[in-house]
């Protein structure tokens, strides 16, 4: 099972998971996948220690680190020293007090006095970002994968300066063209059904348009891949191994609040949607009474990037610490219809694995003389 994006990185199977829990990225690695940490929820001091952690624990496995850097979002060009005291007033009065309003119909408390508020900012903007990769250099990270846009050309410079790899999440056909113009060394085409943010063209139709389009630049197929069977459509779509993300929201090893786990089982592959209540640009997620008060009509549109994130940290903190049924949920996609039982990272990689060859047999021995 290696395909020439294994000799790239030097690991057993071309299956790349995308978590932000750092045990799920070592367990994924140390069983001879890649394991890529979202960086995104991360101060920089955070980062250190999570990617520290996973330098102790990947028994010197490769593994990525996933940043976003947006091509395009609100406050671009405000300076870092102002930047969030700028944004902030660029939020309005009447979507704070919706926001309030929905944590009051259902119940939600407001966080102690002396809890610390939940971090605003993030890794949203390339000014918020950079301190992250500052970080990452530190490490001895194999590659570098930038979301919603190219990667800016001196952050690709100092990636191969380092000898990090660097890939790009895409949507369309156009996002991937430019991605091998800006000199990434693999892409991710990740069809609608992917979780977190996504575009609109599925994944069956976008693999092979992006395949095609930047030849000869290696392909990984994601959006809708959690089993050995679409694994194998992948491979035969042109892609030379599979980014996977949703599936490692419920193994033994991630910190997926048992409530949302739960909720995860419980969902059929119908029970998603894309939104764009979390970030400003949309993205899959379990579908809530959050989502769904979102996205009614009679109520305020969200916000953009970044200003949405800024609106709804603190509810979101709130919401996971409190935990109200109706409203906690998740980024997934599609496959959550599948999900359901827990299994250690090691096992879901090998039952891809095995999945994946009887299907490629299977598939041969249908072809006749």
């Amino acid at each position: 099972m290696r395909t020439p994006i294994c000799d790239m990185f030097g690991i057993e199977f071309p299956i790349f998971a995308f978590s932000h829990c750092r045990d799920v990225v070592a367990a994924v690695s140390r069983a001879g996948g890649m394991g890529v940490l979202g960086a995104l929820y991360f101060t920089p001091d955070e980062l250190e220690i999570e990617l520290r952690w996973i330098d102790d624990h990947v028994d010197g496995k490769p593994y990525g680190v996933d940043v976003v850097m947006p091509a395009k979002y609100v406050g671009a060009e405000i300076d870092a020293g102002s930047l969030m005291e700028e944004l902030q007033k660029s939020i309005p009065e009447e979507h704070k007090k919706f926001v309030e309003a929905i944590l009051d119909k259902y119940n939600v408390p407001k966080l102690p006095a002396d809890e610390p508020a939940p971090h605003q900012l993030l890794g949203w903007t390339d000014q918020t970002a950079r301190p992250q990769l500052d970080v990452c250099w530190e490490h001895p990270i194999a590659l570098l994968v930038n979301a919603l846009g190219a990667p800016p050309k001196d952050v690709v410079d100092e990636a191969r300066r380092r000898g990090v790899k660097v890939a790009a999440l895409v949507g369309r056909i156009e996002q991937a063209i430019a991605q091998k113009e800006a000199g990434v060394d693999f892409i991710v085409a990740q069809g609608t059904e992917a979780g977190g943010h996504t575009a609109e063209v599925a994944t069956m139709v976008l693999v092979p348009e992006v395949v095609d389009a930047v030849a000869p630049t290696p392909v990984l197929a994601a959006g809708g891949i959690g089993s050995g069977r679409q694994m194998a459509a992948g491979l035969a779509l042109g892609a030379q191994g599979v980014w996977t993300g949703s599936i490692w929201l419920t193994v033994a090893e991630a910190d997926t609040p048992p409530v949302v786990v739960q909720k995860l089982f419980d969902a059929s592959s119908r029970d998603t949607v894309r939104s764009r209540v979390m970030s400003g640009k949309p993205a899959r997620m379990l579908r809530t009474k959050w989502t769904e008060e979102w996205d009614d009509p009679k109520n305020p549109d969200p916000l953009p990037m970044p200003l949405q994130w800024m609106l709804t940290s603190e509810a979101y903190h709130r919401i996971y610490r409190y935990q109200p049924e109706e409203l906690i949920g998740m980024p997934v996609g599609q496959i959550v219809g599948s999900m359901k039982s827990v299994r250690s990272a090691r096992d879901v990689i090998f039952d891809m694995v095995t999945e994946c060859a009887d299907t490629l047999e299977r598939l041969n021995g249908l072809v006749t003389d």
